[in-house]
């Protein structure tokens, strides 16, 4: 997951990507420009054939989360944070059947 943080202040836009990363998988960004930017980004990301952990492959990136902010048309900070699969989590219960069946 790539997290992309536009906008905003230098000290805000880090969290903005930050908060990308915590959306659920694959789910569009609110704005529709952005949605179709997070879109163009995840299709030039995979096209790079880096793969996961650089050892190639059609998949680099699962999924490419924008968030934006408005700032001043003088600067434009940006911060981008990486998420790996270690930062998801998922849990199941386990039922114990007994003995023999």
């Amino acid at each position: 997951i790539v997290g992309v943080g536009v906008g905003a202040t230098f000290d805000k836009v880090a969290g903005l990507a930050k908060h990308a990363l915590l959306r659920e998988v694959g789910a569009p960004a609110a704005s529709p420009r952005a949605a179709e930017r997070e879109a163009e980004l995840l299709s030039a990301i995979n096209a790079t054939g880096i793969g996961p952990a650089a050892l190639g492959g059609g998949a680099t990136a699962l999924a490419v989360h924008l968030e934006t902010a408005p700032c001043h048309i003088a600067a434009l900070p940006v911060a981008v944070n990486m998420g790996c699969s270690a930062m998801r989590s998922a849990s199941i219960e386990l039922i114990d059947w007994g003995e023999g069946k």
